[in-house]
């Protein structure tokens, strides 16, 4: 089937806007928000076109539907006013001895509180299966991860110039705190670093495939590096231009003050770095080295651009105490609900009681701080792991494709970048259960999902060995696809 029937089109224009426009509202975090976009990724999903899935994609989409599957055993268990198999929260047997009548029992402490709480998950579902359908066309796989990129120099753009002429509002609204750094249309600084650290390693990668693109073939003299670089700059215009817009997003990165953020953006940009380059890098020994000098640019970066980051390390460490003992206290929410938790969405209600008082009064502690924790809290143990479960397989399936021929790991690649840092930073903060940037990287998700499985017919392998390299170079190195560079040259000349 072509790939660009009206009906791939248009499911293919809602991701993009989905990508592209889920930061715009405050970070999607309001209910209304959030419906919006369920309905607009489900109206994709209706007319997207599923002809051109294979095999990998279908047990790929087997393996959501069993997620989803256990998600809806989890919820109806919380929900039903008579479970399958669990047993009533203990809150409610007190709760009917102090009013003196029998209240209605239930799995959540909260009523009905799962199933308002379920927009999020659902929009992060969405935009996976969505993603995964339209990346199977690797034309709009590339797409996607232009328009993240150009989106996210865009938010850039605004939050450096929101911070240095009005740092106390965020589009229309007043901003009350984190008027030192820099959020873009972000709540919270920690979630804005993980969003541009995203951006950021995308631009790496597609900087890193035109910067090789011009190189010869062979083994790279790493001396002769930036002397390359240059001069393929001179005469490759898309170079300055990823170079630029690569350094917008890092400089909003940095802007945003945030720790875990920034370090764990920095470290994924590391390991883009070694697994792009790996087929020059022949040895251990090679690859190590490589690593230490990207480390040790990484650690220039942030001496150079990140003061504010290291201020605040230095004031209070990596990690805060206060958050340390909300782990253990939450630890302790698992202990007490193994099996089915305390109802999905109603961390907020059951924290206090387990509260410590190693944790200040000030604020309210509303997040766990890390969303595997969170999760296993509300929805129990098992679907906790199998969830974990899934990030794994979605881990290799991603280094799968990155692991092919540098024309073809682009898409991959960047979202194995992008996953690295959602995973990690939401471990120890909740970007993930902020919906202006987990659609996003569901999205990219189920686009590099859908890449890794995509193989060019025999007759295009060789019009493509025919016309630029083979895998490993050629005569004209590892040069973007058409396809992806006809659409990066429009939109650069638009912007510059």
């Amino acid at each position: 089937m072509d790939s660009h029937t009206p009906a791939n089109r248009f499911a293919s224009i809602i991701l993009f806007i989905a990508i592209g426009g889920a930061p715009l509202p405050f970070g999607s975090r309001d209910p209304i928000t959030i419906a919006f976009w369920c309905f607009l990724l489900g109206l994709g999903l209706l007319f997207a076109s599923t002809r051109q899935l294979r095999n990998g994609h279908f047990l790929l989409l087997g393996g959501i539907a069993f997620i989803i599957a256990c998600y809806g055993f989890v919820l109806h268990e919380q929900l039903a006013d008579h479970p399958w198999i669990a047993s009533p929260n203990p809150i409610w047997a007190k709760t009917s001895e102090i009013l003196g009548q029998q209240a209605t029992q239930s799995v959540s402490i909260v009523r009905g509180e799962p199933f308002y709480a379920l927009g999020r998950p659902l929009s992060c579902v969405l935009a996976l299966i969505l993603g995964l359908v339209v990346g199977a066309d690797s034309h709009r796989a590339r797409q996607a991860l232009l328009i993240m990129g150009w989106s996210g120099v865009g938010y850039a753009a605004y939050g450096i110039a929101n911070l240095l002429f009005d740092p106390t509002a965020i589009l229309w609204r007043e901003k009350t705190v984190n008027t030192e750094s820099l959020t873009a249309t972000f709540i919270n600084r920690n979630t804005a670093a993980a969003y541009f650290g995203s951006c950021s390693v995308v631009w790496l990668v597609m900087l890193m495939a035109r910067v090789r693109g011009r190189m010869s073939a062979g083994p790279i003299v790493w001396a002769k590096l930036a002397e390359h670089t240059i001069a393929g700059a001179s005469g490759e215009k898309q170079i300055i231009v990823r170079f630029v817009m690569f350094f917008v997003c890092l400089a909003a990165m940095f802007m945003t003050g945030s720790r875990g953020g920034v370090l764990l953006s920095l470290f994924a940009m590391v390991v883009a770095f070694a697994a792009f380059f790996r087929r020059d890098l022949p040895g251990v020994i090679s690859l190590l080295l490589a690593l230490i000098g990207a480390g040790a640019m990484a650690l220039v970066l942030l001496q150079l651009l990140g003061g504010n980051v290291e201020a605040r390390i230095d004031a209070g460490g990596l990690v805060e105490q206060g958050r340390l003992a909300a782990y253990r206290s939450t630890l302790r929410i698992i202990s007490d609900h193994p099996w089915f938790g305390t109802g999905l969405g109603t961390f907020a209600w059951i924290f206090p009681t387990y509260r410590s008082e190693n944790i200040s009064i000030f604020g309210v502690w509303d997040r766990a701080h890390s969303t595997p924790l969170e999760l296993a809290a509300e929805v129990g143990i098992p679907l906790a792991l199998i969830i974990v479960v899934g990030w794994i397989v979605i881990l290799l399936v991603l280094i799968r494709g990155a692991g092919r021929s540098r024309r073809d790991t682009v898409v991959p690649l960047g979202a194995l970048a992008v996953s690295i840092i959602a995973i990690l930073h939401s471990s120890v903060d909740f970007s993930l259960q902020v919906s202006g940037y987990s659609i996003i990287v569901f999205a990219l998700v189920g686009v590099g999902l859908a890449d890794s499985f995509n193989i060019a017919a025999p007759h295009r392998r060789r019009i493509r060995r025919s016309e630029s390299i083979n895998d490993e170079g050629g005569e004209k190195g590892g040069a973007a696809p058409p396809d992806m560079d006809r659409l990066d040259r429009g939109i650069s000349m638009v912007a510059v």
